[in-house]
């Protein structure tokens, strides 16, 4: 597996897959060809389907220059290697086109190349399984996070400290900020009010009540293109934040916890995107919400004082009650029902960990079985389900 900081990567929304990555991918090719005349970027599949809802048109242009960038939309052509496929070729002076780049946004912002597996960083842990990972950890009487220190070394806590920094910013900007979200749906921004509110009922409600504004909060950041941390991605990005940030907030834990708990998330994060799929184009929103709750629930349960076995049953719980999530954003933006996916998200995290708590880990589906069937299910969904924004309640809400 590779590094936490390829699950948290901090950017800008919309998107992690359809944002993120071909910025990134279009920062790679520039620095190739810096004075070419012009640039070719042609789109695929789940890319140009809702690629202009999730700004990937732009995130491209504002690298390569919207003067001298020609897009191409190729929704009807998916590469078999991956959804999210992309083209990139200089135009010479005559109007000839070379060196061509084929690329992938696979999740997460990460990029791949068919055949030779991510373009990020190295992998640096031996271990791939939550299961293997738990014995390890057992036979050294140590806790998850410890395997991450093991693995990655101490200068992993710093950039885990600007993770959760970054953060905490976006809860407490999307507290503020007020009005409509861009893309043509009118949505109004709803975390200040639901903060309000929360903060006028008992402490039960309440404490739901704060959950839900701490996700819309992110995600609407996200939504609006601010600047979040994936985890996993854009679209799933106010589920862990809201969970940690509450428990942070209501029990005064402690900054070094809360890091240790965004290892422990990322290490299940990090178990779902080799097992199986972070890329809500190839395996559907089970995939980024999904994955999302699970990590959430894992440092919820960690943060409550959770054992290697409640921990682990706390991501099965987190993840097995999405699978089969579809992926249908309205319109392509990363709004309806993503937002509100967060939310319910967010506060299903904390469920699983109260649950776990109770089973004290004892259960039969182990999480790193659910990852694989997430993966199968993705596989086995219809593309109108994996962000084509052409079926589902993205089909229905045109009618």
């Amino acid at each position: 597996m590779k590094s936490l900081k390829e699950i948290f990567r901090i950017g800008y929304g919309p998107s992690s897959s359809h944002t993120m990555g071909p910025r990134t991918a279009a920062e790679k090719y520039l620095s190739r060809h810096p004075e070419a005349p012009n640039f070719k970027v042609t789109l695929y599949g789940s890319l140009a389907a809702t690629g202009k809802g999730h700004l990937t048109d732009a995130a491209v242009t504002e690298v390569l220059g919207a003067e001298r960038t020609q897009i191409q939309w190729c929704p009807e052509i998916v590469l078999p290697y991956h959804p999210n496929g992309m083209k990139f070729e200089v135009v010479t002076a005559s109007g000839a086109v070379k060196d061509p780049w084929t690329v992938y946004s696979v999740g997460g912002g990460a990029l791949a190349e068919e055949g030779e597996g991510a373009t990020g960083t190295p992998d640096i842990y031996e271990l791939n399984r939550l299961n293997d990972i738990m014995e390890w950890c057992r036979q050294r009487g140590m806790d998850y996070w410890n395997y991450v220190d093991y693995c990655e070394g101490p200068e992993i806590w710093e950039y885990l400290r600007e993770v959760w920094h970054v953060m905490k910013s976006a809860v407490e900007r999307g507290l503020e900020n007020e009005g409509v979200l861009p893309g043509g749906l009118n949505l109004q921004r709803k975390a200040p009010r639901y903060f309000i509110k929360a903060m006028g009922y008992g402490k039960n409600l309440q404490s739901r009540g704060l959950v839900f504004s701490y996700a819309l909060a992110v995600s609407e950041e996200n939504a609006g293109g601010g600047r979040i941390v994936t985890a996993p991605t854009c679209g799933s990005c106010g589920v862990v934040p809201s969970v940690l940030y509450h428990i942070s907030k209501s029990r005064q834990v402690s900054e070094i916890r809360t890091l240790h708990a965004l290892a422990t998330a990322g290490i299940v994060g990090n178990v779902a995107k080799t097992l199986a799929s972070i890329s809500g184009a190839e395996a559907g929103c089970q995939a980024e919400v999904g994955v999302a709750c699970a990590m959430a629930a894992a440092a919820a349960n960690y943060s409550f004082g959770g054992s290697l076995g409640t921990i682990e049953y706390a991501a099965e719980m987190g993840l097995e009650h999405h699978l089969g999530m579809t992926c249908d954003p309205i319109c392509g933006l990363v709004q309806i029902p993503c937002i509100e996916r967060n939310a319910h998200a967010a506060a299903r995290a904390l469920d699983a960990n109260i649950y776990a708590t109770f089973a004290e880990g004892v259960h039969h589906i182990s999480y790193d079985k659910a990852v694989i069937v997430m993966g199968k299910t993705g596989r086995d969904l219809p593309s109108l389900y994996r962000e084509t924004s052409e079926g589902g309640l993205a089909e229905e809400y045109h009618k």
